[in-house]
């Protein structure tokens, strides 16, 4: 869907990067983050149940008995645009900050905008539609937007902070997938080569757009319905990125099939045609050490490490509906297995 009367302006053109794309690399982020802890330790009765060591994709904290002794599931995701609409640059980036609580196994109540908005360069209708789109895939979500923060920035950036609720017991993690257990994938890969695609030619691809719309909820959903305790989803480390994460926090081995991978129509011949972004190539330079690539030529690397933006969930376990693309298996040399 198009944003209705929107000026002709190009929105990735004002944007460096785009998308989860514009993350800082992995490897960099982790030596940032390398003994960073709070200077005291924390005190009182909420304890935190996932925090950064785990490198999931949001904390948790548990209530007090008295509370109701829920798991409430915090995180924060913005980023530049990563397509030119702004209605549906909005949606994107709300439904990829949504993401997040799903992939814990939790469901969002309340978010607030982040929104920076370069105002003397881009109308202020522009970004009055990227709100918009971020409301419409709340209120499907069934979360409350209560208002948010922006700033005057040179770069546009927007996403949402986003606050939700888990059984504490049923939490899905990063560090908690066991050898034996099957690995699906929830949404096709190759979002990062055609929004790649997009930025430089200005072609669009609903295909591409669908996806990064479509809310995790259900697949998280059927992945607690199923006995699922692990997963994560799948964004700007790429799959390959994100499957090292988990692997590495569960001290098991990923076996991933790299013929059950689903792609997005027009992914491969993306790569083919050069539109693969720096931050896919940092993707795959940062898990080199940690895969054994097998037969796998250069195109599959890639496409394996494509940076995602509002990308599916990675599912230890058989999620209906969803591929089967590998399976977890005891630890080894490598965390990733290309077969």
């Amino acid at each position: 869907m198009h944003s209705p009367n929107q000026a002709p302006v190009r929105l990735t053109q004002f944007a460096h990067g785009g998308g989860c794309a514009c993350k800082i690399p992995p490897g960099e982020l982790e030596d940032v983050l390398a003994g960073l802890a709070p200077p005291v330790p924390v005190t009182g009765d909420v304890p935190l149940l996932v925090g950064p060591a785990t490198g999931d994709d949001a904390a948790v904290v548990v209530l007090p008995p008295e509370d109701g002794a829920a798991a409430v599931v915090s995180t924060a995701d913005f980023f530049t645009p990563v397509v030119d609409d702004a209605y549906d640059w909005g949606r994107i980036a709300a439904a990829n900050a949504l993401s997040d609580v799903y992939a814990m196994g939790g469901r969002p109540v309340l978010a607030v905008n982040l929104l920076a908005w370069p105002r003397d360069v881009l109308p202020l209708d522009l970004a009055r539609e990227v709100l918009r789109g971020g409301l419409t895939v709340a209120a499907e979500a069934g979360c409350h937007v209560g208002g948010g923060h922006s700033v005057d920035d040179p770069e546009p950036k927007y996403g949402m902070a986003v606050t939700g609720l888990a059984d504490p017991g049923r939490l899905l993690r990063n560090d908690t997938g066991r050898p034996g257990v099957p690995l699906s994938l929830t949404k096709p890969l190759g979002l990062g080569v055609l929004n790649n695609r997009h930025k430089a030619t200005g072609e669009r691809f609903e295909q591409a757009v669908a996806t990064m719309v479509a809310l995790n909820r259900d697949a998280s959903a059927a992945a607690l319905a199923a006995g699922a305790v692990c997963a994560t989803d799948v964004t700007g480390f790429g799959l390959l990125g994100h499957l090292h994460k988990l692997a590495r926090a569960s001290g098991v081995t990923a076996v991933l099939d790299t013929a059950a991978v689903p792609y997005l129509d027009g992914a491969r011949q993306a790569v083919r045609d050069g539109y693969v972004s720096g931050g896919t190539r940092r993707n795959l330079q940062w898990v080199t050490p940690s895969t054994d690539f097998g037969g796998a030529d250069e195109e599959t690397r890639l496409l394996l490490a494509d940076a995602q933006t509002s990308g599916g969930l990675l599912v230890a376990g058989e999620v209906p509906g969803a591929p089967v693309i590998g399976e977890l298996v005891p630890g080894g040399t490598h965390t990733v297995v290309l077969k």
